[in-house]
């Protein structure tokens, strides 16, 4: 059982107007990870909870507001690539894709397995996605092909493998067109489909758009979602404009562009992308080998100063960020309490509590660190590449 602990662990506060917003960590749970690499952090607004998915192949839930531990989903034989409560039947199911060829869901209520869907043979499901005119149309991206079934009855309705060459690293519906969805590859390249009907890939397969490198996450912007952010592996950042299928803005020193916005160590790797629907804003958040995250803000015009920084609470490379104004659509700093959550290879899992809020309770951190033995390390950060 996890047991809550009465220590401070460490409060931050901005020297200046000018400085980038620091955020704290207060009160402090022991999680029980031992060796485990956080991978993913999901949320569940409706039914309060988070979900982690661990390099143990295991997917832990707690209470986002106390640490409190619920329990774990067991079942996967390999990798968890990709977790979400975005199922369409249930606020208490939960999805996730793995290495071992399989998506399955999970009722967070038992923590049993509820469905399961298989790829084909020797097949890895890298990312996965609800969409289609009901909802009900599971997108899932695997070893250069693109995979659809419908959710309704597990059937598998079509398979599309003459789009990409390589694994499909990403599989996204677009949130306002839920008939269109854009797959990314370690081929480098971002192709638009027309999810509607007979899905096939002479009929479908509306565009093409070349990055030119091996992509590693992909996501929405803008006020009608007509923009795309594009995150690759070698940590260049680009924009586009995905229905006219056209680059906006490669910024293929992004790491140095960023490193000189802030004073801290040079950022080392980029996390992920934060949109907010409120300010129409989108922030690339980057991090250092030491562990520290900074929010750097991007336009056309280039990459920001940072305007948050979150320092002290992890000791190596954090794989996985989970805004709470993601959830909300809010804006970076206008939440009152917690700000988000954080894991990594540490084998912490932090939550960051602004500064602005008094509820200093509500924030905590697991209170374990882990020394890791070169031998059991993960030698490249983004996994599988």
């Amino acid at each position: 059982m996890e047991e809550e602990m009465d220590m401070v662990v460490e409060n931050f506060s901005s020297s200046s107007s000018s400085s980038p917003k620091r955020l704290g960590l207060r009160n402090a749970i022991q999680t029980n990870f031992g060796d485990d690499y956080v991978f993913q952090i999901a949320s569940s607004q409706e039914i309060s909870s988070l979900a982690v998915s661990l390099s143990t192949n295991t997917i832990k839930c707690y209470s986002p507001e106390t640490g409190q531990y619920f329990g774990e989903c067991r079942g996967h034989s390999e990798t968890i690539h990709e977790i979400s409560f975005s199922a369409p039947s249930s606020a208490h199911v939960i999805c996730s894709c793995s290495s071992d060829g399989t998506i399955r869901a999970w009722d967070t209520r038992s923590f049993k397995q509820i469905s399961l869907l298989k790829a084909g043979s020797s097949q890895e499901i890298f990312s996965f996605s609800f969409g289609g005119s009901s909802g009900n149309l599971l997108a899932g991206g695997s070893n250069a092909q693109v995979l659809f079934w419908d959710w309704r009855n597990g059937k598998q309705v079509a398979c599309l493998e003459e789009s990409h060459i390589d694994d499909v690293t990403q599989v996204r519906f677009v949130p306002s067109q839920q008939s269109k969805l854009i797959s990314s590859s370690v081929d480098g390249l971002l192709c638009l489909f027309d999810a509607v009907g007979d899905i096939n890939d002479d009929n479908h397969l509306l565009s093409v758009m070349n990055v030119g490198t091996s992509i590693g996450k992909i996501g929405f912007h803008g006020n009608m979602n007509e923009k795309l952010w594009c995150l690759t592996h070698i940590e260049t950042i680009s924009i586009w404009d995905w229905n006219d299928a056209r680059s906006e803005v490669i910024f293929e020193d992004a790491r140095s562009m960023a490193s000189d916005r802030w004073n801290l160590d040079h950022v080392d790797y980029f996390v992920d992308c934060h949109y907010s629907v409120a300010d129409d804003r989108l922030w690339v958040i980057g991090g250092t080998s030491s562990g520290t995250l900074g929010y750097f803000p991007v336009s056309l015009a280039g990459i920001g100063s940072a305007e948050a920084t979150l320092e002290g609470g992890h000791a190596g490379v954090v794989r996985t960020v989970l805004p709470a104004s993601s959830v909300h659509g809010g804006s970076l700093l206008q939440n009152k309490g917690i700000f988000g959550w954080t894991g990594g290879e540490d084998g912490r899992l932090c939550c960051w509590l602004s500064d602005e809020s008094s509820e200093a309770n509500r924030s905590w951190i697991s209170s374990a660190l882990v020394m890791k033995s070169q031998k059991g390390r993960i030698k490249v950060r983004h996994h599988p590449y």
